[in-house]
């Protein structure tokens, strides 16, 4: 009898020892995220390049906090969020390299601190190999760096998502709930009703399960993220229903409108399909589009087997109710509408590739490992080619902006100035003007505030080459710049 106490002893100090010696499981896996976070930044960095000026989207955004160039006209379905994020670069310095690596390096710690929700849900070497699939998509590292919203509605989702279910596994984390408002927050600051689709499964979970704990931090999130949104419906767009209403119609109007193909066209590096038409990319292109939902299948049979169905099952519908309206809901596409669903479908169709390549007792599969290896690979291969002609073609566009800011000035037309028509939004900003429209998605002023303002300071007119231009600005001077005419009225 003492011999067995004491064994017993030994083994109790043993397993002390052993639990001194292990990290804490907040901790586990996480040298292996943060490398990973680390190569995602480096590769924004040297594959997207800091030196890409700001793209049309990006403008409106960032021109609306910087004090160095006019603020672009601010369209209804667009949220503030963004533009708070650059606020601390943007204020204060007009540099973009500048801008770029403070929105790569944030990016970089997002996608850690979103993948780190998921601890303790899935081991780490899933955790690490989505966190890669998602951030080696090209459209992934392209957005990264940029000023545009879709990403960090997917870093949201990812946070949402994750600590929902560990919420439902430990219901005393006071972390894990303020980490679930943060994620709901932070998508609807960024796009209120992208945020709405990706947590309907949670808010309809939550209130089956009759968690209302949950329920009321996730309504609280999404409520904190999209108020100013609503706020500014009621002071600038007649109210709320207005507002929707508005955004509807400048996005060619919400309803039953299938755009998958759309969406496949946009998978060659086009940042927006509108309208979408030419050939559809290369299969070597596409075909990871439609191996998603096999491997997310798979994923859900795995996760089955090892009784933690809900942990694949969840993310795996909000990615579905994400990706809907973007599928069946608008008449065009953009590969960045989707990063949210893709983000969400990366966990379980990780799940999913390990289970191929490795059997239950750990050991490689020897023929379905390779293969998975070698398909890895060649779908790393085809999104780096497709980031290379995307960030070339974007480079050059930019540039040509650039060219045409600096022709204007040799014009006479220097801040402040006013440019309507064509591409009026981006050239203005890299002229350093107000932008005009007099109708359109982007109408912000009156043909009569157009020759006031022509009056009092340098106004021009931009149309395409041999195009036909406004009204009001026909008998102006006309002057070819690449492929555009531009009119300048006559000097005050």
């Amino acid at each position: 009898m003492p011999d067995g106490a004491n064994a017993i002893l030994v083994q109790r100090r043993r397993h002390d020892r052993a639990a001194a010696t292990r990290a804490p499981r907040g901790q586990r896996g996480t040298p292996s995220l943060a490398a990973l976070a680390a190569v995602f930044v480096l590769a924004q960095l040297v594959l997207v390049r800091p030196v890409l000026g700001l793209g049309w989207d990006e403008i409106v955004y960032v021109s609306q906090v910087t004090s160095h160039h006019p603020a672009a006209f601010f369209s209804a379905p667009r949220s503030r969020g963004v533009s708070l994020l650059v606020a601390p670069v943007a204020s204060w310095s007009s540099s973009v390299p500048l801008l770029r690596v403070y929105l790569a390096l944030l990016s970089g710690l997002a996608l850690h601190l979103a993948l780190c929700t998921w601890r303790g849900l899935f081991p780490t070497r899933v955790l690490v190999a989505g966190g890669a699939l998602f951030a080696s998509l090209w459209m992934t590292l392209f957005y990264g760096p940029q000023a545009m919203p879709n990403y960090w509605v997917a870093i949201g989702a990812l946070t949402s998502v994750g600590c929902f279910l560990r919420a439902r596994a430990e219901r005393s984390s006071t972390r894990v709930l303020w980490g679930l408002a943060a994620g709901g927050a932070l998508m609807a600051w960024m796009r209120p009703t992208d945020a709405v689709y990706v947590a309907v499964p949670l808010l309809v979970l939550a209130l089956v399960r009759r968690h209302w704990r949950l329920l009321l931090v996730l309504a609280a999130g999404l409520a904190a993220g999209a108020v100013p949104w609503v706020i500014e419906a009621y002071l600038s767009h007649g109210g709320l229903g207005a507002r929707l209403a508005e955004a509807s119609r400048i996005q060619g109007g919400l309803g039953w409108q299938i755009a998958v193909d759309d969406q496949l066209r946009s998978l060659g590096g086009r940042a927006l399909c509108r309208p979408c038409t030419g050939p559809m990319p290369s299969p070597l292109v596409t075909l990871w589009w439609f191996t998603l939902p096999v491997l997310a299948g798979l994923g859900l049979l795995v996760a089955g087997r090892a009784r933690r169905l809900e942990r694949s099952l969840v993310p795996l519908a909000c990615a579905t109710t994400a990706a809907l309206p973007y599928l069946f809901m608008i008449g065009y596409a953009a590969p960045r509408f989707l990063q949210p669903a893709y983000a969400l479908l990366a966990i379980p169709v990780a799940d999913a590739l390990w289970h191929l390549v490795r059997a239950p007792g750990g050991a490689w599969r020897p023929v379905a490992a390779p293969l998975v290896a070698l398909a890895l690979a060649g779908h790393l291969a085809a999104q780096l080619a497709v980031l290379d002609g995307a960030v070339t073609r974007n480079t050059d566009s930019r540039r040509d902006w650039s060219r045409t800011a600096d022709t204007l000035h040799r014009l006479g037309v220097r801040p402040p100035c006013l440019l309507t028509g064509h591409e009026a939004i981006p050239l203005a900003y890299y002229t350093g003007c107000s932008s005009g429209a007099t109708s359109g998605n982007n109408e912000n002023m009156t043909v009569a505030g157009v020759l006031s303002t022509a009056d009092r300071l340098p106004v021009a007119h931009l149309a395409e080459a041999g195009g036909t231009p406004a009204r009001y600005a026909r008998s102006w001077p006309v002057h070819r710049i690449s492929d555009l005419d531009v009119r300048i009225a006559p000097g005050p």
